[in-house]
């Protein structure tokens, strides 16, 4: 079941993003709807492996994939809409795939990105990357910045003077979760030398 969750997450943002290129208002709204499921099923798989004991390291890739996908998908979304700067997912998409790279050699050890079998052995690294404080706080700094960005380009809404401020909060919020997105991958990178090192 969470491994469900985990997939399903990924069709619930697609959906919300199809809706993005539709210039209807009630077509924003539900982008927006949809997104906060879609983050909101990420905290769910996670309780339902703790809950009925279906953690794994299948589910661990699942999950971050879903993380992947969902993310970039949004980051790419709003830049081909001229909504943020193409820096944004150039970013984002090479810190996933360097920490993912590293990440996949941990896993080939025996190692997990959270969890009991963390690759993270320092304390600020493994609180920076697998707390649950740090991963919850990520993706509220997400998705806050997508609803807000989503909301500052409902059509039909355009000429308020809350859509201007909307925009200027959405890009600070997404700068906010840029930052952290590059921060929570440094420990992945500084950490894993001992992944290389000759046995």
């Amino acid at each position: 079941m969470a491994n469900f969750i985990s997939l399903l997450r990924i069709f619930i943002a697609f959906f919300a993003i199809l809706f993005l290129f539709i210039p209807t208002t009630w077509a924003g709204v539900s982008a927006i709807i949809l997104t906060i499921i879609a983050f909101a099923m990420d905290g769910l798989d996670g309780y339902i492996a703790r809950k009925f004991n279906e953690a794994s390291d299948l589910g661990s890739v699942l999950d971050i994939m879903g993380d992947r996908i969902v993310e970039m998908s949004y980051w790419i979304a709003f830049s081909t809409l001229g909504w943020i700067w193409v820096i944004f997912p150039l970013i984002c998409v090479t810190r996933a795939f360097v920490t993912d790279s590293i990440r996949s050699v941990a896993l080939a050890q025996g190692y997990t990105a959270f969890g009991e079998k963390s690759m993270q052995s320092s304390k600020i690294g493994t609180f920076i990357c697998a707390s649950k404080f740090m991963r919850i706080a990520y993706a509220v700094a997400k998705v806050m910045a997508f609803i807000i960005i989503i909301a500052a380009h409902i059509p039909g809404y355009e000429a308020y003077p809350a859509t201007e401020v909307l925009e200027t909060i959405g890009l600070w919020l997404a700068s906010f979760a840029l930052i952290f997105c590059v921060v929570r991958g440094l420990p992945v990178v500084i950490e894993s030398k001992k992944l290389f090192e000759k046995k």
